[in-house]
């Protein structure tokens, strides 16, 4: 056994304050740099003992002076392999990356998609720079983009700064601000979108904006452009919330959908496209290949540094050119 596969040993004193608290939530207090439900389960495999005898009790109620150890495991090999690809990295230090994920490239292994994922691609890329997270050598997670958005995305390397970072987004203090080619003129030009949004009453593979059992939504908009005389529209927009589609689904709640969209968006909006158009130009706006949504900003405190670092990106090449052809209409 190497030097960096022995485990790492962890030594908590309970405190007066502490005292007739669980266990798990003892640990949790005085070792930040791991979840709740990772030491829960560190507890129940035995790699937890209260004044030198094994506990796997999570719930167990701590005295004052009980001298706890946790050994954690050094860090097992992740299950998806590492696969080679081509990233544009922004930023990269032994902490975290940020990286502008292209359009097409799916964020996590899942049935249908059980390789060629932007996890594979940074296990690839990472290598040894990943110390384990949950006690798998995996890069970090802490936010996602659908497939065919494109954007600036950050992930963790180290549990660390893992943990910290959900904690910014958990506490909505990152800045996330996106670009999106919509049907319409929507009306007022800047202004905010809320609504609960819980998956579609009729179909299951889809969200919507529900007047019961959705989680609390806002989004807030300003119109940048408008096209062909109220035919499309460029927007910002920003987060408030991050729930699943929630752009994608306020927009179109408000009929406003994203170009391209397949699951949210309606060919031509709520307008008939001109009758100019010939067939190669009504096909650049009817078959755009996937939504035009582009996350163009992050900004977020470094968990280690504590300086807030802002990216900004360009829209890629194929929204550029729908822009572009939106311009001359």
């Amino acid at each position: 056994m190497t030097q960096k596969d022995n485990p790492q040993v962890e030594r908590v004193s309970v405190s007066d304050a502490q005292a007739g608290q669980r266990l798990d939530r003892v640990l949790t207090e005085s070792l930040e740099a791991f979840s709740r439900s990772r030491l829960k389960g560190l507890i129940e495999s035995g790699q937890v003992t209260r004044n030198d005898e094994v506990c796997r009790q999570p719930a167990l109620k701590v005295s004052v002076g009980d001298q706890l150890v946790v050994t954690i495991p050094a860090a097992v090999d992740a299950v998806p392999l590492g696969q080679a690809m081509d990233l544009r990295i922004l930023f990269e230090d032994s902490h975290l990356l940020v990286l502008d994920k292209p359009a097409g490239l799916v964020v996590h292994p899942a049935p249908g998609n059980p390789d060629g994922t932007l996890v594979n691609a940074l296990i690839a890329h990472c290598g040894d720079g990943l110390t384990g997270i949950g006690g798998v050598k995996r890069p970090g997670i802490v936010h996602r983009l659908d497939k065919d958005t494109s954007g600036v995305m950050v992930a963790a390397k180290t549990a660390e700064a893992h943990a910290a970072l959900v904690t910014q987004f958990s506490d909505r203090t990152v800045d996330r601000a996106y670009r999106a080619l919509v049907w319409g003129r929507p009306m007022p030009p800047i202004g905010e979108i809320e609504g609960p949004i819980g998956r579609h009453p009729k179909n299951r593979k889809k969200m919507a904006v529900v007047t019961r059992g959705g989680k609390a939504a806002l989004t807030r908009y300003r119109s940048l452009e408008s096209y062909g005389d109220g035919l499309a529209t460029l927007i910002e927009c920003k987060l408030e919330t991050g729930r699943t589609h929630q752009i994608r689904v306020h927009l179109t709640h408000r009929k406003h959908p994203l170009i391209g969209d397949p699951a949210y968006g309606r060919p031509g909006g709520r307008r008939a496209l001109p009758k100019a158009l010939d067939s190669d130009e009504t096909a650049i706006l009817t078959e755009f290949p996937r939504q035009a949504l582009h996350a163009f900003r992050l900004g977020f405190t470094h968990p280690d540094t504590g300086q807030h670092i802002d990216f900004e990106t360009e829209m890629p090449d194929d929204m550029l050119k729908l822009k572009s052809f939106l311009e001359s209409l």
